[in-house]
């Protein structure tokens, strides 16, 4: 089994995992994302994190937003449909320290899109869990279309962010109490998500509902998941042209929960992967590439 170094490097975090003999032996998590810097360089953050490790007797892989333009080092991305064998033939070298993992790409008349790290979810899911279309929440989540391990095409919904902004910076969000989680809210949400070709107008609507006393005030958060999840899965499987296998949702469990929810609500099957399972399996069989 290969001995490595694993690091998922994005905006505000970063991880890694020291692997011997395929068995994580050691495990660092650090705030240095790269936004998240400070006065210290990348090179100076990567010694800090894997102080200790042999980093130059192994192969060290990173993935994430160390590839991008903010990052470690402008790394190209792979222009799509591309098959996802061909990462770890595409890697970039920095600094004689590390390989970095390059993004995935999308440039059509009508679709512009662009991920770090999420290719490497996929190249593990490819194994773990082949589909043909796979969702992965987040901030940004992602749809992907393959076709065997061609990544076809991909778009990024920002749920995540459009909840985050909704509720911390604009009028919807405005003067509620603390939040708590509620299953029969997040569904009253989906129900309504799903069944609008358009929920703009219904944005402010959440508001309004628990200034008239409609919706408990507690609870707008959930309503406002289910509301933009149930618009997101309706629209996204409608526009991929979901066939009858089971999408794959790629996320931990309480989020992949929700996009669950919200699909069996549709009348779409699903099935779960974990995340970091996803990026492990991916991660290791770049290592495996570089080791032989």
């Amino acid at each position: 089994m290969t001995s490595y170094i694993a690091i998922d490097w994005g905006s505000t975090n970063l991880r890694a995992w020291h692997y011997q003999a395929g068995v994580c032996i050691d495990e660092r998590r650090s705030e240095a994302g790269v936004t998240r810097l400070g006065d210290r360089t990348p090179a100076e953050v990567f010694a800090s994190v894997t102080a200790g490790w042999p980093v130059n007797d192994v192969p060290v892989v990173m993935a994430g937003m160390v590839g991008s333009n903010a990052g470690w080092r402008s790394v190209p991305y792979l222009s799509c449909p591309v098959p996802l064998g061909d990462i770890a033939s595409r890697l970039t070298r920095v600094e004689d320290k590390a390989w970095i993992v390059p993004g995935l790409s999308v440039e059509g008349a009508d679709n512009y899109n662009v991920m770090r790290g999420e290719e490497t979810q996929l190249l593990g899911a490819l194994e773990l869990q082949p589909a043909p279309l796979y969702v992965m929440p987040g901030t940004h989540a992602k749809w992907v279309q393959m076709e065997q391990d061609r990544v076809l095409d991909f778009r990024t919904v920002m749920t995540g962010e459009l909840h985050h902004l909704l509720l911390k910076q604009s009028l919807v969000g405005a003067g509620l109490p603390e939040q708590q989680e509620n299953a029969a809210a997040f569904r009253a949400g989906v129900q309504v998500g799903s069944n609008d070709a358009s929920i703009l107008a219904r944005l402010f609507e959440v508001r309004a509902s628990h200034v008239l006393g409609a919706r408990d005030r507690r609870h707008i958060s959930d309503f406002l998941s289910g509301l933009l999840i149930g618009h997101e899965v309706a629209l996204m499987t409608q526009q991929a042209d979901a066939a009858s296998q089971p999408i794959t949702i790629i996320a931990g469990s309480a989020l992949a929960q929700r996009y669950q929810q919200a699909l069996q609500f549709i009348g779409m099957d699903s099935v779960t992967l974990e995340g970091d399972r996803a990026f492990q399996n991916g991660i290791r069989s770049i290592a495996n590439v570089l080791a032989n």
